[in-house]
């Protein structure tokens, strides 16, 4: 048995929550918003995920230093944009050596950092990992089967990890590749966001699979020039999440991206969904990343114009189909 604490009673946060106290762990489910506790300590559920039930075992905790201490592993499930303000509040309250796996997805748009680089530059003591894949929070809080891999530079400690997570319904593949797993994650909700809006203009299958197909090549080509290793972007946290984001509806960032297609501005599509939409965050960040290599990105380029620069999405769709002719 290991102890637990997780960082964040969002619909994944709490997902995670379900799933390591269902292995038999110690859980402490930590929150900076106290209605969020509150609603689970009433219902023993998360408003997010239909179905499931928090065991009654999971610790809820408003103090964070009280959900943090003596935890072998933290997790941290903020999201994406909340990750410098919550690790930094961890640099004074965590041992030499304390394990800190990140499950959000996505880039620093000032920095253009990972979500584990930020972690390690203001919790520069802690050893850090990523665990990401195919997973939707409320297919996983009630025990469907689900595959994942989690990345840290430290082998033994990726193993460790995969310990911690696997169970009958919850099977984790291990890498090094911290790099190319975080990139996927981060640049596969932007690709998701295209394929929601090509949903919203009512175009159909073959507008999909292309837009997964040349998704995967643009994120592959930046992922290597940015350290990444190629197979990574065939794998679990490249392939496998894009096609769950772009054809899943439990998918926030397919669904906003529809809301845009049909005429929605991003901030109204966000709205709506009700819940962190990463890819908007992700766009800038991926844009301002692929410039910085010299990667071309028409894909991201054309979302970012969509969301930022108050291009049609029609005419964003138009612009990918003529382009220059090219071998594939």
């Amino acid at each position: 048995m290991a102890r637990i604490g997780i960082l964040g009673a969002g619909a994944w946060g709490t997902g995670i929550a379900i799933l390591c106290s269902q292995n038999g762990h110690e859980v402490t489910l930590w929150s900076a918003l106290p209605r969020e506790l509150d609603e689970i300590a009433r219902t023993h559920a998360h408003r997010s995920l239909p179905g499931a039930s928090v065991p009654a075992d999971v610790r809820l905790c408003a103090d964070l230093e009280q959900a943090v201490k003596g935890r072998d592993v933290l997790v941290m499930a903020v999201a994406s944009s909340y990750t410098r303000a919550t690790a930094h509040l961890l640099k004074d309250l965590v041992p030499d050596g304390q394990v800190i796996v990140d499950v959000a997805k996505g880039l620093e748009e000032e920095t253009l950092m990972t979500l584990t680089q930020i972690i390690a530059q203001e919790v520069p003591q802690a050893v850090t990992a990523v665990l990401s894949g195919p997973s939707h929070a409320e297919e996983v809080s009630r025990g469907l089967p689900t595959t994942c891999v989690v990345g840290c530079a430290d082998e033994a400690v990726a193993r460790y990890l995969q310990e911690i997570f696997m169970s009958p319904v919850f099977r984790v593949y291990t890498s090094t590749d911290v790099r190319g797993v975080e990139l996927g994650g981060a640049l596969k909700n932007v690709i998701a966001l295209a394929a929601g809006i090509a949903d919203g203009l009512g175009y159909g299958d073959n507008a999909k699979a292309a837009l997964i197909t040349r998704g995967i090549a643009e994120m592959s080509r930046l992922g290597v020039a940015a350290g990444g290793r190629a197979e990574t972007f065939s794998g679990l946290s490249g392939m496998g999440d894009l096609i769950v984001t772009c054809a899943s509806m439990h998918s926030r960032n397919r669904r906003a991206g529809i809301l845009i297609g049909q005429g929605k501005t991003y901030e109204e599509a966000m709205e709506e969904v009700g819940q962190v939409v990463e890819g908007v965050f992700a766009a800038r960040a991926g844009r301002k990343l692929a410039r910085a290599y010299g990667v071309e990105m028409p894909i991201v380029e054309e979302v970012n114009r969509v969301l930022f620069e108050g291009k049609r999405p029609a005419a964003a769709v138009e612009e990918l189909m003529l382009r220059d002719r090219k071998a594939e």
